[in-house]
């Protein structure tokens, strides 16, 4: 006696060779027994020929015409073999039933399981809706192979280059021109990206980059919304003091200006914050664009702002006409340096000039030496607001704790980039440093004991630096109280404690409450997004990195050994691994060369070369 039946979905017949009340022994062509469950066995036939039975009743299932087979089995629920029979017009031979049951099963389409070898016809309406989507499911699938094939090929179909953007950055795995886009890439071995640019689909490496942060962080696009500009506070008393600012070239939203007048055996040092937050207020317009965006995005040759232009022209600390402004004054003991009381004011502030750092960086060493040079601008107070910022410092318990380092400027300008080395930790990097922690712990410090709320940044003894509500030590720098509130023009949470010392200096109650959903929510936004635009602004320095070496045609470069395989590049940010080099100590010179730059991942590869006479890595 031999047994059709099914297992895990699958029909097989085999030989009984002991047969009890629930199961069944069973040796199949190939000679494996296994225990057959009772319940599963389908048809009990004695013909021979097991070993191609089932490719028989393929075959004669293949002869079978479906339609013909679904208009004959009627609405009701049937069993194969009775279908069967009634298709043959007689009793059906065991090869002939089982041809029907692989026949049914084949075509769940037609034909709805009900049980074991049980099925009913699919009504009418299900059927052609069914057919319909199978129908359209072979289309695709033939539009998907045409669009694998042009693209493999080098070509971009038109209906995929109008969904670009979204098949880099945000696929989405239900459309048929994202299955065919990663079909075609992972056949290629190569990324969605790369498959794009060997395309021609993407203008320019640098485009794929800034493409994938924009789809990211500005869904809507990097402009602005039209919107009034705000209005100028009127009646602002006027600050008697000649201001200056000292920023970068590049500069837009200056933010901070300083002053100093002499009087008897004291200095009145003002640290001057532009104030846009006189101009709008919480729940605003504007500040519902600060607010989605949080922070000025940096990138070498190019910046996304916070705040429209129109609002930064008015408010950022400009040479020219008084620009509304929020200061601290603090009196300072000429001969110590010390300080002998403080004061805040909001007043309108005439900026007398606005210093770059390439007009003045050469003061950097006579003040360092102790003297002035003082054919430059602002010669003398700038050297004793570094006198004042040693002297802070100082006080602060961190006298000589901020050793020089290097930072890199880029300047893109089209297709070409220059890099150019700066020592941080200069005299006039220390005594703007110096001048904004101390207005940020001044006015932190002033907000906490007036009781408004306020977004502080917090370092404890695990070196971690946090943002918090409460305020709490910032260890790394030796301060108490520590509230951004410097540069309300980029940054969203200088803006919202900007909004608190307002009030606070006007007697009014403070915008945000303690403990408020609005303070807690723009806190923990402001974090997340200024961690991303830093992480951004490094990968696209990484990114221009590359591009001056291919620019430069640089095959072998002048490198100094981190740790490990990991050297840094001489003369450029640039960290790379470098699996071939030795067992070399930190700091050893050493020459690589350079194998490969790949722009779309950001990716280089080099091979040591050679050791080299120990020299100076910048």
């Amino acid at each position: 006696m031999n047994v059709l039946y099914e297992e895990n979905g699958v029909f097989k017949v085999g030989s009984v060779l002991a047969e009890h009340e629930a199961s069944l022994q069973v040796e199949a062509p190939h000679g494996r027994r296994s225990k057959v469950k009772a319940a599963n066995v389908l048809l009990r036939f004695a013909d021979g020929g097991l070993s191609d039975f089932l490719d028989r009743a393929e075959r004669l299932a293949g002869e079978i015409d479906t339609d013909f087979l679904w208009e004959a089995c009627g609405e009701p629920e049937f069993g194969f073999a009775d279908l069967a029979a009634e298709y043959h017009g007689r009793a059906p031979t065991p090869l002939e039933a089982a041809a029907i049951l692989v026949k049914l099963h084949s075509a769940p389409v037609y034909f709805h399981r009900k049980g074991k070898g049980r099925f009913r016809a699919a009504p009418a309406e299900t059927l052609k809706a069914a057919l319909a989507g199978l129908q359209r499911k072979r289309e695709q699938a033939e539009r998907i192979a045409g669009w694998v094939a042009e693209l493999k090929g080098g070509e971009m179909p038109e209906a995929l280059r109008a969904l670009l953007p979204q098949l880099l950055y945000k696929p989405d795995p239900n459309r048929i021109e994202t299955k065919a886009f990663e079909q075609a890439a992972e056949e290629l071995g190569i990324s969605p990206a790369k498959l794009a640019h060997r395309c021609g689909a993407l203008p320019s490496s640098h485009d794929y980059h800034l493409g994938r942060f924009l789809a990211e962080h500005y869904p809507r696009g990097a402009a602005f919304p039209a919107v009034p500009p705000p209005a100028l506070p009127d009646g602002l008393p006027v600050a008697g003091c000649e201001a200056f600012s000292l920023d970068d070239a590049t500069t837009t939203e200056i933010d901070d200006a300083f002053s100093v007048v002499r009087t008897d055996g004291r200095l009145r040092v003002g640290i001057h914050i532009a104030v846009p937050g006189l101009g709008f207020a919480p729940g605003s317009e504007i500040d519902g664009i600060a607010r989605s965006r949080l922070s000025t995005a940096y990138m070498p040759g190019h910046k996304i702002t916070m705040l429209p232009p129109a609002v930064i022209e008015r408010f950022s600390l400009t040479e020219g006409p008084a620009r509304p402004a929020v200061s601290l004054y603090v009196e300072v003991d000429a001969a110590t340096f010390e300080l002998r009381g403080e004061e805040t004011r909001i007043e309108a502030l005439p900026v007398a000039k606005n210093l770059r750092h390439q007009e003045v960086d050469a003061l950097n060493d006579s003040l360092a030496a102790g003297h002035i040079d003082r054919t430059i601008a602002f010669a003398a107070e700038l050297d004793l607001l570094h006198r004042l910022a040693v002297a802070l410092e100082a006080g602060r318990g961190k006298a000589g704790q901020q050793p020089e380092r290097t930072e890199y400027a880029f300047h893109v300008e089209g297709d070409r980039v220059t890099i150019t080395e700066r020592k941080r930790g200069s005299p006039l990097d220390r005594l703007v440093a110096e001048l904004m922690i101390l207005v940020n712990r001044s006015w932190g410090r002033l907000l906490g004991d007036r009781g408004a709320a306020a977004i502080y940044r917090a370092q404890g003894p695990d070196f971690k630096v946090r943002m918090t509500t409460v305020a709490a030590d910032h260890q790394g720098l030796g301060v108490s109280h520590y509230a951004w509130s410097s540069s309300p023009l980029r940054r969203y949470v200088d803006l919202v404690n900007q909004w608190q010392l307002l009030a606070v200096l006007r007697g009014e109650p403070p915008p945000f409450a303690r403990g408020a959903e609005a303070l807690l929510a723009a806190m923990r936004d402001f974090e997340a997004t200024h961690a991303a635009f830093d992480l951004f602004q490094r990968h696209m320095e990484h990114y221009w990195c590359l591009r001056w070496l291919l620019q430069e045609n640089v095959r072998v470069a002048a490198a100094e050994v981190v740790r490990e395989n990991l050297v840094r590049f001489a003369r450029l940010p640039l960290y790379v691994r470098v699996p071939s080099l030795p067992d070399l100590a930190p700091g050893t010179a050493v020459e690589v060369e350079i194998t490969d730059v790949d722009l779309i991942d950001t990716q280089i590869r080099c091979v040591y070369k050679k050791p080299q006479e120990k020299r100076e890595v910048a």
